[in-house]
């Protein structure tokens, strides 16, 4: 590469929307700080620029790579400066094509080093081709040209007279192309001939295009010219009509509406409006906007289900034993219903109640609301409330608006055809907003037993009576609710699954399901109990069923294969079946240490699908005093961590901790699966654990995890979702769960397997907690004439004259 052809240190100047050209002028404005900085940085440095077309025009400051490589380098002519403006005009003139080949700045304004690029030379035995290609060009030009109408006459005789493929090229594709990608790709292409043909083939593209655009401009002109002559015919035959005193296909339809109306035995006031509607069509044109409009709003009113309802089923005992046949356990659930279904047994006043099931994902809380409708004899309606934003949805639109249609619950109605359905609004908490509206707003009305007996849906205009409707809704997450919304509705929660209920459930539901779906039998698909529970351990990881499901199905699939071609034996699939079938186990045991160490704590966590172990490690190590928190922490955990370490602080003298340890000594709090965020003030107790163990190096009990709020005088205050937290202990084989004192009463909520599992321990403080989760089970530690510590031990064998090493004591003076 000869230093002719480099040039060094180039300012540059990203242009948007426009493409530069060798011996071609522009005039351009120019407002963007960098590209003025570049344009400032040229004039000082021998009026050169190199021109670069960025990729995408929407980007305000584009970085490097988004910038075409190939560009061209240009000399300043002129430059303009408005006084008070903030932007500068520029007049440049190409000289000829460029490439980047470093970025040297591109902070202030882009530097980069440049290579000139040369056209190629056209050899002598292409020069016939190359005239050819020329004039082809200037022929399908002339095409563009009558078909566009917008070039001047200036740039038609500069085609016309100029024979250099080179130039021409360039000068058609500066002054026609529209696009700047496709001037782009004419300034990227160095042969002369090879550009001439890629200009012909987008100019003729261009003129076709111009050619539909205008055949489309003529139609709908002959169109309208169309309509309206058809409008002044109508109007004639109108008063021709009139004159001759005949009717109008429009008085047979309006009298048939009027009939239906006045079957249905509506209010005065809804009758009235109704027939008002009527009155309105029959004077209106059968073709008019007006006539379509009023029509689509009688069908729609008349089409709902009106004084239709279906009778309950008041029989307990076959209502319970639907509910039981389709669902294993959830006996919460299908007692309040139950309850819901007596109670309306008793009595025709009980207005129409709004259930609210949470609990995560795949625990079968919309399948539970289809069985209820079934056992009460209802029709079901499901609405998918996920993704929701517009209020419109809920409400509907006003009819004047040009497609209107009525809200999603009147919806539910029509489809039903019963004015008294099981309305399941599903995922209720996923519900959006946006500048259309709050639908969680719009929901508020239906879901008020108080207020829905007169809904107002804003295309039917008049009030619906929902209160003989039932509305169940569904939510991973209560707290996403808002709480207007949240306080209308009764709330029932639903826990995970233990190990134990996947496996009934699989056994009496999932697996006869998948079988009948495959065209299986229980001789060709049969599974053990043991072999499910190790389908469960190995490769779920779920509080519900619904992967499990799947996986079922996957076996059935390929059972399917083998009994088709004839190589299935009957027997019942084993472990080593389940391997070859869906591979090697996805789940391995969760990484809990069966080992007491120190510093290390089991602690509990709540998820929107359920509880899970939260494990916290602290370690110390020689520093200058500092707090060290890893782990994707949020606000509150860390905040809680502070407290923590404060407390222990304020205690230390009590364990034998030497205050200078808090000086010279670094604490790093570490809580794994960092890529997680976490956060929340329950593992409080916790951490302050992980904090003592690692100071006293006293090691904690692995077989007990714990969750509790502190406060910074170590009192345990209470915490939220027991339920949940207590199943994450129970499946990672805790048998001890210190909770917070204030939470007893919470454990009336908990799994009856679980509490036979786990001994739950409440406490008020955090020494209570230390005593019971370090392993030398001591109270306090304090000075000693003699020794720097004396252990105060219960349960461990241990006193005060036998102070042992390691994990028991490990005390610092």
């Amino acid at each position: 590469m000869t230093d002719s052809l480099l040039y060094k240190a180039l300012p540059a100047l990203a242009l948007r929307g426009m493409v530069m050209f060798p011996k071609m002028r522009l005039h351009f404005e120019v407002g963007r700080s960098k590209s003025i900085a570049a344009v400032n940085a040229a004039v000082h440095n021998e009026q050169l620029v190199f021109l670069v077309t960025q990729r995408d025009i929407t980007v305000d400051d584009p970085s490097a790579q988004e910038l075409y490589p190939i560009g061209v380098i240009a000399e300043i002519k002129q430059v303009i400066r408005n006084p008070g403006a903030n932007n500068i005009r520029v007049v440049v003139e190409g000289i000829c094509r460029a490439k980047i080949l470093n970025v040297l700045e591109s902070d202030k304004y882009f530097i980069f080093d440049a290579m000139r690029l040369e056209s190629k030379k056209i050899r002598p035995c292409d020069s016939d081709y190359a005239e050819a290609t020329v004039r082809m060009t200037k022929k399908i030009f002339d095409s563009y040209m009558q078909a566009t109408a917008k070039q001047a006459d200036s740039v038609a005789s500069e085609v016309l007279f100029n024979e250099s493929p080179d130039y021409l090229s360039d000068f058609i594709a500066m002054n026609a192309l529209n696009d700047y990608r496709d001037r782009q790709l004419i300034l990227e292409e160095l042969g002369p001939v090879a550009r001439l043909e890629k200009l012909c083939s987008i100019l003729s593209r261009e003129t076709e295009l111009s050619l539909i655009e205008e055949d489309i401009e003529q139609k709908v002109q002959e169109r309208l010219d169309k309509s309206q002559h058809e409008y002044y015919l109508r109007e004639q035959m109108k008063v021709i009509s009139e004159e001759l005193g005949e009717g109008d296909d429009t008085v047979s339809e309006t009298e048939k509406y009027r009939e239906r109306i006045l079957a249905l035995s509506f209010d005065r006031e809804i009758e009235e409006k109704l027939l008002k509607e009527c009155t309105r069509l029959s004077k209106l044109q059968s073709s008019s906007p007006d006539a379509n409009v009023i029509r689509s709003y009688l069908d729609e009113v008349l089409s709902l289900p009106w004084n239709t309802y279906t009778e309950d089923n008041f029989d307990l005992i076959k209502a319970g034993k639907i509910l039981d046949d389709e669902h294993y356990g959830m006996d919460k659930v299908k007692d309040r219903f139950i309850e819901m279904l007596a109670v309306r047994a008793l009595s025709e006043k009980t207005k129409g109640q709004i259930i609210c099931l949470v609990g995560p994902p795949g625990v079968g809380k919309t399948s539970v609301v289809r069985s209820v409708a079934k056992a009460m004899g209802r029709k079901y309606v499901r609405m998918s409330l996920g993704g929701v934003r517009d209020e419109a949805e809920i409400r509907g639109h006003r009819k004047t608006y040009i497609g209107a249609m009525p809200g999603r619950i009147i919806n539910a109605l029509e489809t039903a055809k019963s004015f008294n359905p099981i309305i399941l609004l599903d995922e209720i908490d996923k519900l959006g907003n946006d500048y259309k509206g709050d639908p969680s707003s719009a929901l508020l009305e239906a879901l008020d037993p108080e207020q829905n007996n007169s809904f107002r849906d804003h295309y039917i205009e008049f009030p619906v009576d929902l209160s003989k409707v039932i509305f169940i809704t569904t939510a991973n997450d209560a707290s996403s609710i808002p709480g207007p919304l949240f306080d209308r509705m009764e709330v029932i929660e639903l826990s995970s699954y233990t190990l134990e209920e996947k496996i009934h459930i699989a056994r009496r539901h999932l697996v006869k399901k998948q079988r009948e779906l495959h065209g299986l039998d229980g001789k060709s698909f049969r599974l053990s109990d043991s072999v499910l529970r190790f389908l469960i351990d190995n490769y779920t990881r779920e509080a519900g069923v619904r992967r499990l499901e799947q996986l079922i199905a996957a076996l059935c699939r390929k059972t399917a294969v083998k009994v088709a071609s004839g190589e299935n034996r009957g027997a019942s699939l084993s472990v080593s079946d389940i391997k070859e079938m869906l591979g090697p186990e996805k789940f391995r045991p969760d990484a809990l240490s069966k080992t007491d160490l120190v510093g290390v704590v089991n602690g509990l966590a709540w998820t929107s699908v359920g509880g899970e172990m939260l494990q916290v490690e602290a370690v110390l190590m020689d520093g200058s005093g500092k707090l060290e928190l890893t782990g994707s922490l949020g606000d509150v955990m860390k905040e809680s961590a502070k407290a923590a370490l404060s407390y222990i602080r304020s205690v230390a003298s009590d364990y034998g901790i030497d205050s200078e340890t808090f000086k010279n000594k670094d604490i790093h709090i570490h809580v794994p699966q960092g890529a997680v965020p976490k956060d929340g003030p329950s593992a409080g107790v916790t951490i302050s654990t992980a904090l003592l163990s690692a100071l006293t190096g006293v090691s904690v009990r692995h077989n007990v995890a714990m969750t509790g709020e502190i406060s910074l005088t170590g009192r345990v205050m209470p915490i939220g979702g027991l339920k949940e937290k207590s199943m994450a202990a129970f499946k990672s084989g805790m048998d001890t769960v210190v909770i917070p004192a204030e939470n007893e009463s919470d454990l009336w909520e908990v799994d009856p397997a679980v509490k036979e599992k786990i001994k739950f321990i409440p406490v008020r403080k955090l020494s209570e907690v230390f005593s019971l989760a370090l392993t030398a089970g001591f109270v306090k530690m304090k000075p000693n004439k003699r020794t720097s510590v004396q252990l105060e031990a219960k349960n461990s064998g241990l006193d005060g004259k036998n102070t042992r090493k390691g994990n028991s004591t490990g005390a610092m003076n």
